[in-house]
C-alpha cells in the first residue's frame, strides 16, 4: 500500500461522511495489499463488520474456525456465518467492548474465545466493528484434564480411607457369617433352612459391598499395566466365552466382523479383559431381552487397532455422556458408574483412548483404540536422496 495514497485519505478524513470512510476501509482491506497479508498471517480469526453486523473482511484463520470462504461470508450477516451468536444482543450492551467464550460444531468441534471491539475513537461516529478469535480448545482441555486430575487425586484419598473403614469390617462380618454357618449346621434341620437363607442374603450383600471397594480402588489406584505381546482377537474371544451364560440367558446374538489378521500387541491381558468385560456387559445390559444385537468389529491402520463394540438399545442422552466419566454417576439401579471410568483408565495406562458415540433410541458405539507403537516415538518416512 502506498503511502501516499495513504496520506490522501488521512488528509480527506474530516471531509467525508463516516459511511464513505467505512466503504473505503473495507475496500482497501480487501485488496491484495499489505494489511491483508498481515491479517492472513495471524493465526487468530479476524473479522472487520459493518455497523449492521455485516462481514466485509474475513481471513482464512477465521475461515478455517467457522468453515466458511471469504466469497461466501462476503457481505453476510455475522449470526449466520457464526453459529450462536446474535449481533443485536452484543449491540444492546452499553460495553463498546465484548469478549466472550463460544462452543462451535462444524465444521470441528472447537472451544473459541472472541473479542468485539468498534472501529471509533471516544466521541467519535461508530465505522462499524473488528472481532478477533482466539483457537482456546487446548487450553479448554488442559484445563479440563487438569480438573479431573485434581478429582482423582481427592478420589485416591477417599479410596484409602474407604479400603481400611470398609474394607476390615467386611472380612469381620465374613470371619462371623462362618461361624455361623457352623452353628447352624449343629441345629434341626427343619430349623436351617430359614437361617440358611438369611445367611446366603447377607453373604451375597457382602460380596457385592467388596465387589464395590474393588472396582472403587482399581478405579482411584490403577495398578501399572505388565505387559506382554498379546493377541486382541485371542482376549476377545476369551472375554465373550466367559460372557456367553449372561448372553445366552437374554437372547442376545453377538456379530463379529474381525479383521483378518491383527498385529501383536504390547498390552496387559488382565486389564485389557476387564476393559472389555466392562464395555460389552454395557452393551447387553442396554437392549431388551430376545430383542437386542451386539456388533463387534476391529480394524487395523499403519498406526493403530481399533476394536468397536456397537449395540441397538435405549442409548445414552447427552445429560448422561456428560457425566459418563464421573464416579457414581449411573442410570442403573444397581450400577457403580466406575465402569467407564475403569475403562478410560486401563486405555490411557496403555497410551490409547476410549471413543463413545451414542443417540437415544438407536443405540451406541464403544470404540477402543490401541497403538501400535510407543506414541512418544515418532517414525519418519526416509526422505528422498537429494541430488547434487
Amino acid at each position: 500500500m502506498k503511502s501516499a495514497v495513504l496520506d490522501k485519505i488521512l488528509s480527506r478524513l474530516d471531509q467525508i461522511e463516516p459511511e464513505e470512510v467505512q466503504a473505503l476501509l473495507s475496500r482497501l482491506v480487501r485488496e491484495k495489499g499489505f494489511l491483508q497479508k498481515v491479517f492472513e498471517a495471524l493465526q487468530e480469526g479476524v473479522l472487520l463488520l459493518d455497523t449492521a453486523g455485516g462481514i466485509s473482511f474475513i481471513n482464512h484463520a477465521g475461515c478455517r474456525f467457522f468453515g466458511t470462504t471469504p466469497d461466501e461470508a462476503q457481505g453476510k450477516p455475522l449470526a449466520e456465518v457464526v453459529r450462536g451468536v446474535d449481533w443485536s444482543a452484543l449491540m444492546q450492551s452499553n460495553r463498546r467492548t465484548v469478549s466472550r467464550d463460544l462452543e462451535v460444531f462444524y465444521p470441528e468441534n472447537r472451544y473459541l474465545n472472541f473479542y468485539l471491539s468498534p472501529i471509533a475513537e471516544e466521541g467519535e461516529a461508530n465505522l462499524g466493528h473488528v472481532m478477533l478469535v482466539r483457537d482456546v480448545t487446548r487450553s479448554r482441555q488442559e484445563a479440563e484434564k487438569e480438573m479431573e486430575s485434581e478429582k482423582l487425586n481427592a478420589l485416591t484419598l477417599l479410596a484409602a480411607g474407604v479400603a481400611h473403614e470398609i474394607g476390615n469390617p467386611l472380612n469381620s462380618l465374613s470371619l462371623h457369617l462362618q461361624l455361623l454357618e457352623r452353628r447352624i449346621r449343629n441345629l434341626p434341620e427343619g430349623d436351617q433352612k430359614p437361617l440358611t437363607e438369611h445367611l446366603g442374603t447377607a453373604r451375597n450383600e457382602i460380596g457385592r459391598l467388596d465387589t464395590i471397594l474393588k472396582q472403587f480402588l482399581q478405579a482411584m489406584r490403577p495398578t501399572k499395566p505388565d505387559r506382554e505381546a498379546t493377541e486382541l482377537h485371542k482376549l476377545l474371544e476369551e472375554s465373550l466365552f466367559a460372557l456367553s451364560p449372561e448372553l445366552e440367558s437374554r437372547e442376545i446374538p453377538v456379530k463379529l466382523d474381525l479383521a483378518p489378521e491383527l498385529p501383536s500387541l504390547d498390552l496387559d491381558p488382565t486389564q485389557i479383559k476387564q476393559a472389555l468385560y466392562n464395555v460389552i456387559r454395557n452393551a447387553y445390559q442396554a437392549v431388551d431381552q430376545g430383542e437386542g444385537e451386539i456388533t463387534i468389529q476391529t480394524h487395523v491402520t499403519d498406526y493403530e487397532v481399533r476394536l468397536s463394540i456397537s449395540d441397538n438399545g435405549s442409548g445414552i442422552s447427552p445429560e448422561t455422556m456428560g457425566a459418563m466419566f464421573e464416579p457414581f454417576k449411573t442410570t442403573k439401579a444397581e450400577g457403580t458408574g466406575l465402569g467407564m471410568l475403569i475403562v478410560r483408565r486401563i486405555l490411557r495406562e496403555h497410551g490409547g483412548e476410549l471413543e463413545v458415540e451414542s443417540e437415544e433410541g438407536v443405540g451406541t458405539k464403544v470404540t477402543l483404540y490401541f497403538p501400535r507403537t510407543d506414541k512418544r516415538v515418532r517414525l519418519l518416512e526416509d526422505s528422498a536422496p537429494i541430488e547434487v
